[in-house]
């Protein structure tokens, strides 16, 4: 079941083509945890020199992957309390005084990756994988929090490891 497509999702994340690298969301628990798919084809444009003769995705852009599906588990959060926001202004008479979730642009908003910990790699990833990339928001301490994801092809985990992110004010 898809949560999200690749148009909801260019609409939400500043990235794009061929830095974006989530194509689906397929569960999502704005603010908590999420889950979201990256289909790697051999038209990949780090293919043609990683490496030439035994194409691998380079793990560092599995970890871009990552940040991005924890990038899209803030920003829903974030519309998700600003919504709420709205909806109690307009219980209120205030609604004027509240910005409008339709009018905002949720993307200028997407934090900062602050430090990959303990990233454990454990099998290369190659064309025509589908890589499953999962995310759960763990502590926070102010705009910092920690993220403990992983990566998946099919039912065996490929990367796992924290990030530490930083929200933006």
């Amino acid at each position: 079941m898809t949560v999200m497509n690749a148009d909801e999702i260019r609409k939400l994340l500043p990235h794009r083509w061929p830095f974006l690298l989530l194509d689906r969301v397929i569960e999502l628990k704005p603010g908590v945890s999420g889950v979201g798919i990256k289909n790697v084809t051999i038209s990949e444009p780090f293919f043609e020199g990683h490496f030439p003769n035994e194409s691998i995705m380079p793990g560092v852009l599995i970890v871009e992957a990552l940040a991005q599906m924890t990038a899209v588990v803030y920003c829903t959060g974030a519309l998700q309390t600003m919504r709420e926001a709205e909806q109690e202004a307009a219980a209120t008479a205030e609604a004027q005084a509240v910005e409008s979730t339709e009018e905002v642009d949720i993307s200028s908003r997407v934090g900062y990756l602050v430090a990959i910990r303990d990233m454990k790699f454990m099998k290369p990833v190659a064309p025509g994988d589908q890589l499953l990339l999962k995310v759960k928001i763990g502590r926070s301490l102010g705009i910092l929090s920690k993220v403990n994801v992983a990566a998946y092809v099919g039912k065996e985990c490929v990367v796992e490891g924290t990030l530490s992110v930083s929200q933006r004010p």
